[in-house]
């Protein structure tokens, strides 16, 4: 596959990841923190504010190709 079609095609996919998993996100904390306190907010937060990380590190890691010997 071409590296600029690589590179297209892991842009838009990473859009959606994160499209989507800030909905999820946002939906599981009105849903569940309604009556949290403020640190439960401030720790879940930060934890999903960080996690978006892992997928969007795997679609860039594909982006890149094959490594070359």
């Amino acid at each position: 596959m071409r590296p600029t079609l690589r590179s297209f095609i892991g842009t838009i996919a990473i859009i959606v990841i994160v499209s989507i998993y800030a909905i999820a996100a946002t939906a599981i904390a009105t849903a569940t923190l309604a009556e949290a306190e403020w640190w439960v907010h401030l720790l879940y937060f930060l934890f999903s504010g960080l996690l978006w990380v892992i997928p969007a590190m795997l679609v860039i890691k594909w982006m890149a190709g094959p490594k070359r010997r």
